[in-house]
């Protein structure tokens, strides 16, 4: 086998472990929250230290990722799978699961940092290809975690979650034995001769700008979790410091369409990732009748349709252009997130699963595609900054906004089916996102009768289903977006591929 092929392996590998984790931890989410007595907003900081972790990994090792070379970058990353799994599994409290968790995230970072520009490297003339087949490794992850801890279901001893969360390991291993003794290669832009200060201006201000806006917001949440947090004024230092010092040495805005492409990011990772982090957990109520893991098995199956499809991505782009592929997919995922917040047997959510996993199938690594084509002097720095701000905004926004939307609408409907049982099991009032609510108390629900947790299960199955309907309205958004950016590119000839120096790397390819 040729060293680029073990290589790459190697790398899907990697991306495979970051999914493993993933998936583990969606599935214990409701049972952490039933073990420590964690509110729907808690759960939602836990699935968020998951994701945006990830971001401010990814962002500083693309500034370094060059020098600090790949190699020891992926040792690294090891290193923080490994002891993540030990604190995770001999955790005891909130506060301990939430720090293994965001260490596992800093480390999925520093996988990423990696193996992007790698591949964009190695195949520079089929970059969303590849980049689709490499990123193949997350939903095969999601698929081969998911039926192992489903298999795991049956044990019910007090540690079987513990054994769960070791499951990463298991591709861990096998990555870090691949990837000891190869030689990554040197990144495109390196190679070109493109200068440090040319990558940072393809980034430029506007960049910076929205990337250190979240990463303030970052911060507050993880000193939240420790019962600190940043004032408004110290989130304003860090969000417009950094940048008032690129305008001044650097005088760029950037690339305006790759700043477009940072704030669709958001849209999409929540519309991804967002989605997946509660999906199990939100569809859980709904197949309650046909099996305590169906919910499990409905993230399972439209990460296997995710997996198949995204070896197919290049015919597809040859043929409709990336862009009329994120648009496509856009329309298809709203539509099967709408048809999920109305299904109600199990044939008919399992269809309407099939077209939000057809639509999600190519949003990550075709953006990764398009960006690396259309900016290639941004090196690794405008590759894994798209990735970094999708994980971040998902993480310190869609996935908390998500849990506190379904804490105030519990809080609401419950309140308006019983209200002296709403008295009974909710705690004090809380705030967030500019949403008062009172958290169901799930110590209060345990010592309710029968009949009254019949009615509060009754209001969480409705309000499950009601947030996917909220959720489809992003991709909705995005399929605007995207289509705008369909008649900008036709305005100049069509999409094409941009190469190192600049020119056309390939024929246009008509929207």
């Amino acid at each position: 086998m040729k060293k680029e092929s073990w290589l790459f392996m190697g790398c899907i590998v990697a991306l495979t472990t970051t999914s493993f984790g993933f998936i583990v931890r969606a599935f214990l989410i409701n049972e952490w929250g039933v073990r420590f007595n964690l509110s729907e907003s808690q759960l939602g900081s836990l699935q968020g230290a998951g994701l945006f972790p990830f971001a401010l990994s990814i962002i500083f090792f693309s500034l370094f990722i060059d020098r600090l070379g790949y190699g020891r970058t992926m040792a690294m990353a090891w290193v923080g799978h490994v002891a993540s799994a030990v604190i995770t599994v001999t955790a005891n409290s909130y506060e301990g699961l939430y720090l293994g968790t965001l260490l596992f995230a800093l480390a999925n970072g520093a996988v990423e940092a990696a193996i992007n520009p790698a591949t964009a490297t190695l195949f520079p003339k089929n970059k969303t290809h590849y980049l689709n087949i490499l990123h193949a490794g997350w939903p095969g992850g999601l698929v081969l975690g998911g039926i192992l801890a489903i298999a795991m279901s049956g044990i019910e001893t007090d540690w079987a979650w513990r054994l769960k969360i070791g499951l990463f390991l298991l591709p861990a291993i096998i990555y870090g034995l691949m990837l000891i003794t190869v030689r990554f290669p040197t990144q495109e832009r390196v190679a070109a001769g493109v200068s440090y200060q040319d990558m940072l201006k393809e980034f430029g201000w506007a960049g910076c700008l929205i990337c250190c806006f979240f990463m303030a917001f970052a911060f507050d949440e993880i000193l939240g979790v420790f019962g600190l947090g940043l004032s408004l004024g110290l989130k304003s230092i860090i969000t417009l410091v950094p940048t008032v010092l690129f305008v001044y040495i650097y005088r760029s805005f950037g690339r305006p369409l790759f700043v477009f492409l940072l704030c669709v990011m958001v849209l999409l990772a929540t519309t991804e990732l967002g989605t997946d982090s509660w999906i199990a957990a939100l569809m859980t109520p709904v197949l309650e009748k046909i099996g305590g893991n169906a919910g499990n098995w409905v993230l399972v199956y439209t990460s296997l349709i995710m997996f198949v499809l995204r070896f197919f991505a290049g015919p597809i782009v040859h043929r409709i252009s990336p862009l009329g592929l994120l648009a496509a997919c856009s329309a298809v995922a709203s539509i099967g997130l709408f048809w999920l917040s109305a299904s109600t047997g199990p044939f008919l959510i399992f269809l309407a699963a099939t077209f939000y996993g057809v639509g999600k199938s190519f949003f990550w690594p075709t953006t990764l595609g398009v960006v690396s084509e259309q900016f290639p002097k941004g090196g690794a720095l405008t590759l894994n900054a798209i990735a970094g701000v999708g994980m971040i905004s998902v993480g310190v926004l869609g996935n908390p906004f998500l849990g506190a939307l379904q804490d105030r609408d519990l809080d609401e409907h419950l309140y308006r089916a019983d209200a002296a049982l709403h008295e009974k099991v909710t705690g004090p009032e809380e705030k967030k996102f500019s949403m008062t609510y009172r958290v169901i108390d799930k110590r209060n629900v345990e010592s309710s009768s029968n009949k009254e947790k019949t009615v509060i299960e009754g209001v969480r199955k409705e309000i499950s289903q009601a947030t996917l309907a909220k959720v489809a309205i992003l991709p909705a958004i995005m399929c605007g977006c995207y289509l705008a950016m369909i008649f900008y590119f036709r305005s100049k000839g069509g999409y094409r591929a941009v190469s190192i120096d600049g020119e056309s790397a390939s024929g246009k390819v008509e929207e």
